[in-house]
């Protein structure tokens, strides 16, 4: 069973109900999921997880800076999370609120780390965004980007 980490900051509430709807969908597919706010969340613990989704409002087209400081620490971690899955999700105000920004923020970060992101041809490619409270569209996408991480994470051999 693959362990997943779900980490999120949320000052209204809308990228939790993300969050959760993600956890859930990587439940759903045979996870063993923590969801966490990110200020419970040390850079160490990353490495005790087979794949890790991180979903954050949108503040100026970039991740929150809770989310980023998280990211900043797990520089020392370099190396470590090679070959794991991962994934990312995020909330904003507007429209034209910079939530896929957000989204590739936070993969490029990962992607550094040497994890294995999964997009998807339908919906949001790169990662669910939500516009203000997230609707029954945002949330369907928030459980099978669960589900994607937590398959995705099997299929890496990472579990164990």
């Amino acid at each position: 069973m693959a362990r997943i980490l779900v980490v999120y900051y949320s000052r209204t509430g809308n990228t939790k109900k993300m969050a959760e709807a993600v956890a859930e969908g990587a439940k759903s597919a045979g996870g063993d999921v923590t969801l966490a706010p990110v200020d419970k969340v040390k850079a160490g613990d990353l490495v005790k997880y087979d794949g890790l989704i991180l979903g954050s409002p949108t503040y100026y087209g970039l991740m929150a800076a809770e989310v980023k400081k998280l990211l900043d620490e797990s520089v020392s971690l370099h190396g470590e999370l090679e070959g794991r899955a991962g994934g990312a999700f995020s909330s904003s105000a507007n429209p034209g609120g910079g939530n896929e920004t957000t989204v590739l923020s936070i993969l490029q970060a990962l992607l550094i780390h040497g994890m294995v992101v999964q997009g998807t041809h339908s919906g949001d490619h790169y990662g669910p965004i939500a516009v203000g409270a997230p609707d029954a569209r945002a949330l369907g996408q928030c459980h099978e980007l669960g589900e994607r991480v937590a398959r995705l994470a099997s299929a890496c051999g990472r579990e164990g």
